[in-house]
């Protein structure tokens, strides 16, 4: 399938360039051929004139001079044939160029004057003949048939020369429309040119929306691009302002609870209801960071985001590096130094963050992030030396909609973030065994 729109209109114009074209050829050559045909017939009829002016009719017969005042009768192989044929047929008088010609022709008497016409002989050979009845002198003894003939085969030698120029003119024609085509196709599109730039630009976080400096009919398509732009962000602003509104207002009573909790908890016969009304409180707590994650790290429809990707892991691990500085983890980055992910940065922190503190927390001590760039994809694999994941537990861990936090209240809610920030930029996320000896968890960008 042809993807390109200029590509496109280039085919169906030349192809329909061609059509009418091949359309023209054949009028062109039967009006070439008819000019040239009544080309033809005038010259065979001034022929035939020469030959009536020079004619004499003494005591009834046919006197013709020797030497007519058109040269090309009195020279043998000029190709000018001429014959006069009586009233009963007979052939009284050739030019000297039909010596050795042997043409099969009966005039035909029939009151018509002149007669111009195509005829064949038994060779295959075909003439233009030019026939006049003329009454010399007015006497009807003295009526003749004057005839002029000419070869087929130099009109036919000529229009094949007429044809061949004209199909060389003609590709010529269709080669420099091809390129004027090209040429106005390529202006005409630069507007769609311009409005994909400026898409790139808005996908790239450049700009906010797109300029109104388009043709007239691709206003409308901007114009509703960019209300769908700013509808889109209006949308997404409301929805964190009120996952905000929500926590805010859930935050208050969650911390009373919590210190009733605590209060509870200082008598002896309270302790389990308070360990309980804590771990709950816990982990509504985790429900509301979580659902604050999810809506904060959707990627926008239209904007697309990359990352250099090695900076952000230097400053990642050289925090956890803090945090687990009693574990003294030793980390491998195999990654280019302008190597980048196409995620907004916020989200790519929250996703790192969280698989770098499972890798660092379940390491024995060793740490590898890597980045392969096979056609068309990235794949981001982070692995450690540590325990990995039971390959029963690897499909439960990674099903689309499993979270750990619900199927282990109390562990967290990582990799169920990780997961929808993956979902969102429709990436896929792996989990296998890793040469270090742990797990290895892979997450595959599918570039466009």
């Amino acid at each position: 399938m042809i993807r390109s729109l200029r590509l496109r209109l280039m085919l169906a114009a030349a192809l329909l360039a061609l059509l009418f074209m091949l359309a023209l050829l054949p009028a062109l050559q039967k009006a070439f051929s008819l000019a040239l045909q009544e080309s033809i017939e005038q010259r065979l009829a001034s022929d035939v004139t020469t030959l009536i002016s020079a004619a004499r009719i003494e005591h009834g017969r046919l006197h013709m001079p020797t030497l007519l005042p058109d040269e090309r009768y009195n020279l043998p192989y000029t190709g000018l044939l001429g014959y006069i044929f009586d009233r009963e047929g007979r052939l009284v008088w050739r030019s000297r160029a039909t010596s050795d010609q042997n043409i099969n022709y009966r005039p035909r008497y029939d009151g018509r004057g002149n007669e111009f016409a195509r005829i064949r002989q038994d060779d295959g050979e075909e003439f233009f003949i030019y026939d006049v009845e003329v009454q010399l002198l007015g006497g009807k003894s003295a009526a003749f048939s004057i005839v002029a003939l000419q070869p087929v085969r130099e009109y036919q030698h000529t229009l094949d020369g007429l044809r061949e120029k004209l199909y060389l003119g003609f590709g010529a024609a269709l080669l420099a429309l091809m390129v004027l085509l090209w040429a106005g196709l390529t202006w005409g599109l630069r507007s769609l040119r311009q409005l994909s730039v400026e898409l790139d630009e808005v996908e790239a976080g450049v700009r906010d929306g797109l300029s109104r400096e388009h043709p007239r009919e691709l206003l409308r398509l901007t114009g509703s691009l960019n209300r769908l732009l700013h509808s889109e962000r209006e949308q997404r602003q409301r929805y964190r302002d009120s996952l905000d509104d929500l926590a805010h207002s859930l935050k208050t009573p969650l911390a009373v609870l919590q210190g009733v909790g605590e209060s509870m908890g200082q008598g002896s016969g309270e302790r389990e209801q308070a360990r309980v009304l804590q771990s709950q409180i816990e982990r509504m707590s985790q429900q509301i960071d979580y659902q604050l994650q999810r809506a904060s790290l959707r990627k926008s429809g239209l904007v697309r985001h990359r990352v250099i990707l090695r900076p952000l892991l230097e400053t990642l691990c050289s925090t956890l590096d803090k945090v687990y500085r009693d574990k003294r983890v030793s980390v491998e980055l195999d990654i280019a130094q302008q190597a980048w992910v196409p995620m907004e940065q916020g989200a790519l922190l929250e996703l790192l963050g969280n698989l770098l503190e499972n890798a660092y927390r379940l390491s024995l001590g060793r740490v590898r992030v890597g980045l392969e760039t096979p056609p068309g994809r990235l794949v981001l694999c982070i692995e450690d030396d540590g325990p990995g994941v039971p390959p029963d537990q690897r499909e439960r861990i990674l099903q689309r909609g499993e979270r750990l936090d619900r199927q282990h209240p109390g562990q967290g809610i990582g990799l169920a973030v990780v997961k929808d920030i993956i979902d969102s930029y429709d990436a896929e996320l792996s989990l296998d065994d890793s040469p270090l000896g742990g797990a290895a968890f892979r997450i595959v960008f599918h570039l466009d």
